[in-house]
């Protein structure tokens, strides 16, 4: 007997389709997937299995002619012969699987994916498959999907070094950090070092903040494989963040020997260079050197555009760069906005976290082994939330945990530890079950626990921070398991959040930055499920501006540090000078003294936030803040 997995991708053999079509198709259509096939034989097809051995007999020879004509090159008569043998056997796993090649050497993605998703329902054991379906879901940035088929592939053999390396990738861009590092250690375990792996886990623990390994592992990559630039850029990358100007500066040389002077690659690093180093009109000059063919299409080179042309207070030509680069990746990465999805699970929170409620569920307390208390940094993404872990964290009885996944894991995990037959949140009502009286310390453990095994707390440390983004979407769930815990909110001028998410390639918030419209539509959303907890919870709560924190930098130090419970510590004010890396796109502003050009920047391109102004206008002035003119 198979062995039988709890994952619907393994299991369910019913067609993965493509989204319904707005005008019905008739059977004998071709399938919007563009697979080649009839929507009947393809996504129109209502249940998929492998052909009797009478209809195998009959294709077999079709089916020979397709592998013939692609060994031989002859793509067109391949793709005709498997679109025959499926028009007969829609389950003929190995047309479907050949079929899956040729339309990824045509270069159509969707109907790779399609294709693949059948050949793995047809044959869930074969582990090669469900790995080349995770590795393409991965390059289409569908990363739940791909971690899926990715631990598919570890559950059939937990040896499988592809495995391991895909689930690093995956968890590595999905930022759960220290569960990518143990596969990618696994993966480096059985398989042994190559330097592509070596250079994945650099840049894993690089996110991390562990530097010096992170430079070890880069040093290793290029001395297996010399001729690797993208880990010559991985490591060039680790010194720039790292301030060691002077190092990236001779490893771009050697990137230089490599690669044209025109290469893509070359100019954006020394862009980046440039502008740590404040020159931006050289900044400028090395992008303007890029081929041209290789900056279309390519967002990371449009950001860095922007940013530099935004230094140089260029901002009309800014804000298009910034465009551009969201227009690539909503395009070529599929990211957009999840808002009806959005709009239903902050309707459900609000519908489930009332003050009725709240005051009656079990909450989570201290106990004597619990290693420090967490103080929650929440605020919506560039409002200031780094900047206040770095003064907070300058002080030795405080820890830096970064941005830490624990209460989203606790979210997904809470219905099976609490046994529930319900989601989260509603799978909170079974608290007041006999059966789950110790639930709310368990919970509470599941996250110090995770904290303790980062080792992110010291022995005499008694506060670690977690500035998760967008965590007071949680804040229901944190205020039941830590009551006493500080919640620290940053509030800066709406606008400058939205054109700051706007200016950055953020996946935060359901892929909300890559438009502005839904940047702004999403603040709204969380600004009111933020009011909903503070109306309905008495929360340990501060409130605090990114403005005047920027103004008055001592006063409110003090009430920061006041707040959590800790001594005045004058080496606050010099957070920038706290020796560890902040793994966010502020990592570059928090190493530098307190400057006022990021406030009220919004100013610059008022024309630009037009579209979202009329939106934002009511939460700005109930907020305290006004629309000024430059």
């Amino acid at each position: 007997m198979q062995p039988r997995y709890s994952n619907d991708h393994f299991l369910d053999n019913t067609v993965h389709a493509m989204p319904a079509a707005s005008v019905p198709l008739g059977r004998n259509d071709p399938c919007p997937c563009n697979s080649g096939l009839k929507h009947r034989h393809c996504c129109g097809l209502k249940r998929l299995q492998p052909p009797h051995r009478e209809q195998a007999d009959n294709v077999e020879d079709e089916y020979q002619a397709a592998e013939a004509a692609a060994a031989e090159n002859n793509l067109e008569s391949a793709r005709s012969n498997c679109i025959a043998v499926l028009s007969h056997a829609p389950g003929h796993r190995r047309a479907l699987y050949l079929l899956s090649r040729l339309q990824r050497q045509a270069g159509n993605l969707a109907a790779t994916e399609v294709l693949l998703r059948r050949v793995v329902r047809l044959a869930p054991q074969h582990e090669a498959t469900q790995a080349e379906l995770a590795m393409l879901l991965y390059q289409r940035h569908n990363l739940a999907d791909a971690e899926q088929y990715a631990r598919n592939v570890v559950r059939l053999n937990p040896d499988n070094a592809q495995g391991h390396n895909l689930m690093g990738m995956i968890l590595t861009d999905a930022h759960r950090l220290p569960a990518a590092e143990f596969h990618y250690r696994r993966a480096l375990e059985l398989h042994g070092p190559i330097g592509k792996l070596c250079a994945n886990l650099g840049l894993n623990l690089k996110q991390q903040g562990k530097l010096a390994e992170a430079e070890q592992l880069y040093r290793q990559a290029l001395e297996l494989e010399p001729e690797n630039t993208v880990s010559l850029m991985g490591w060039l990358q680790l010194k720039e963040v790292s301030r060691d100007f002077d190092a990236a500066a001779d490893l771009l040389a050697d990137l230089e020997r490599r690669l044209p002077p025109d290469h893509v690659s070359v100019c954006m690093s020394r862009s980046v260079l440039h502008r740590r180093e404040k020159d931006f009109e050289a900044a400028l000059a090395a992008l303007d050197r890029a081929r041209p063919e290789q900056t279309a299409g390519h967002p990371a080179y449009q950001y860095e555009r922007g940013e530099v042309l935004d230094q140089l207070g260029r901002y009309a030509e800014a804000f298009t760069a910034f465009a551009e680069a969201n227009r690539i990746v909503r395009e070529q990465g599929q990211r957009t906005y999840a808002e009806d999805r959005t709009r239903q699970f902050i309707a459900r929170l609000k519908g489930f976290f009332t003050r009725d409620r709240v005051d009656r569920l079990p909450k989570g307390r201290p106990a004597p082994h619990e290693p420090a208390t967490p103080v929650f940094i929440v605020g919506y993404p560039r409002s200031g939330t780094t900047m206040v872990e770095q003064i907070l964290t300058t002080h030795a009885d405080i820890a830096a945990g970064d941005e830490l996944h624990f209460i989203w894991e606790l979210t997904a995990a809470a219905p099976k530890m609490l046994n529930s037959t319900l989601a989260y949140p509603e799978c909170l009502a079974d608290l007041w079950f006999g059966d789950n009286q110790a639930a709310p310390e368990a919970l509470r453990d599941f996250y110090l626990k995770k904290a303790k095994h980062l080792g992110i707390v010291q022995p005499d440390q008694r506060f670690f921070t977690d500035k998760m983004p967008l965590n007071e979407t949680n804040l229901g769930l944190i205020h039941l398991l830590f009551p006493e815990a500080p919640v620290i909110h940053l509030i800066r001028h709406p606008l400058d959040v939205v054109l700051s998410c706007f200016c950055n390639d953020l996946t935060h918030g359901n892929n909300m930055a890559y438009g502005l419209e839904s940047a702004a539509r999403h603040y709204l959303l969380i600004r009111e499920l933020m009011d909903h907890y503070l109306e309905q919870m008495d929360i340990n709560y501060l409130p605090i501006r990114y403005e005047d924190i920027v103004d008055a930098p001592e006063p409110n130090a003090r009430r920061l540090l006041d707040f959590v419970g800790v001594d005045w510590d004058p080496r606050c004010l010099d957070f920038h000078q706290n020796p560890r890396y902040a793994r966010t796109a502020s990592y570059a502003q928090v190493t530098e003294k307190l400057y006022t050009r990021s406030r009220y920047r919004y100013m610059h391109y008022l024309a630009q936030l037009e579209p979202v102004i009329p939106m934002l206008e009511p939460v700005i002035r109930r907020l305290g803040y006004s629309i000024e003119q430059p």
